[in-house]
């Protein structure tokens, strides 16, 4: 998107599949990180009672995973990945380093798979009321008004995420969260959306 010859910016935006498991699983697993996102709605958390050390190493799997979740270019993984049984085309992990992550998940899959295709579907059809272009170039161009220039080619990409708590958190060098009920509020939306788009434009 952008002007002919001007500067360009791309940004997507979607309620993936891929990052709701991984976030379902986050809460399925009683995984804490990333500290500063908040849990998802109505999944209820679990009772930890693993030992400090099996805790340790799961967390550090599931973090490596959820990069490679969000962002898979940023972080390619060493060694092949595999396709893990009972979540579709939605979940890859490397095939060496991670098998107590996926030892642990494999439980988990179904109800996962079903969250994330219920979140998508109601994202789908409530994306259809609102125009998402509209929404960003209208901050883009009130940011080009403010600093007086043109906005510098950037790309972003938009998680909406039904989220317990509202707010945009970054996920990623080029990917944030946003909670899906400030997505739906068109005034409140643009001003959150504001200083994310001061920062990469």
């Amino acid at each position: 998107m952008g002007g002919a010859g001007g500067p360009e910016w791309l940004i997507r935006e979607d309620a993936g599949r891929p990052v709701l498991i991984a976030l379902y699983l986050r809460q399925a697993l009683g995984i804490r990180s990333p500290d500063e996102l908040p849990p998802l709605r109505g999944i209820p958390p679990r009772v930890n009672d693993r030992n400090e050390k099996a805790q340790a190493l799961l967390e550090r799997q599931w973090r490596e995973f959820w990069a490679l979740t969000v962002e898979p270019q940023a972080h390619p993984s060493p060694v092949p990945l595999d396709l893990v049984d009972g979540f579709g085309v939605y979940v890859a992990l490397p095939t060496e380093g991670m098998d107590e992550l996926r030892d642990a998940i494999l439980p988990h899959a179904a109800e996962a798979v079903a969250f994330a295709e219920d979140v998508h579907a109601r994202y789908s059809r409530e994306a259809g009321s609102h125009s998402a272009y509209r929404a960003y170039a209208s901050a883009i161009a009130e940011h080009e008004r403010q600093v007086g220039r043109r906005a510098h080619s950037f790309e972003l990409n938009v998680q909406v995420l039904p989220l317990a708590q509202r707010g945009v958190w970054w996920i990623g060098s080029l990917t944030i969260a946003v909670t899906d009920g400030l997505r739906g509020d068109i005034a409140a939306f643009d001003t959150a959306i504001h200083p994310i788009i001061a920062e990469l434009a």
